[in-house]
């Protein structure tokens, strides 16, 4: 799970297992997989890093079980 932030400024949490695409039309657009479609304040780039450190954490919990 990520947090991310809306326009509107408040945060919310996405599992980032679906997200499907990140684009920026300017703002940043995730689609999941479902179709859905969320405009975010969070740049592409803070995207990227945040589901690049929830991975990483998945993998630190899976190798110490």
């Amino acid at each position: 799970m990520i947090r991310l932030l809306r326009l509107n400024g408040s945060d919310f949490v996405l599992n980032a297992e679906l997200i499907e695409t990140v684009e920026a039309t300017p703002d940043t657009v995730i689609t999941t997989t479902n179709g859905k479609k969320l405009v975010v304040k969070d740049s592409i780039e803070e995207v990227i890093e945040k589901v690049i450190e929830y991975k990483r954490k998945i993998q630190l919990i899976n190798r110490l079980e």
